[in-house]
């Protein structure tokens, strides 16, 4: 059973940093493209990051320069490495999974987890 699960959210001030963790499980990790996501009410979901199985990444323009999408393969761990964070960072993010090309592509992600909430406050 593919599992996906994640946490780190909270609540900061602008211009400060969290670090989004999602643990993995269920599936051969290291053949995946894992991404991070992000959604706010009456809004479609954002594709932000990520990562393929041999760890090249890509992002968002809107997180380009301040998030950082990274990998543990002996942990089956995701991280997301989110420094200089905004009001509008504020959202519920999420982690998925794809056996696919690496995309930010919401709708062709099979597996996601619940969601974490980030809150960043002026």
């Amino acid at each position: 059973q593919v599992q996906l699960v994640e946490s780190g959210g909270g609540s900061v001030q602008a211009g400060g940093s969290l670090r989004l963790t999602c643990q993995a499980s269920g599936y051969p990790y290291r053949s995946v493209c894992m991404g991070w996501f992000r959604q706010t009410p009456g809004k479609e979901r954002e594709g932000i990051a990520a990562i393929d199985s041999d760890g090249t990444s890509m992002y968002a323009d809107s997180v380009k320069g301040r998030f950082t999408i990274s990998k543990d393969n002996a942990k089956n761990t995701l991280y997301l490495q989110m420094n200089s964070l905004k009001p509008e960072d504020t959202a519920m993010y999420y982690c998925a999974s794809t056996y696919g090309l690496m995309t930010l592509q919401a709708e062709l992600f099979c597996y996601w987890g619940q969601g974490t909430q980030v809150t960043v406050s002026s």
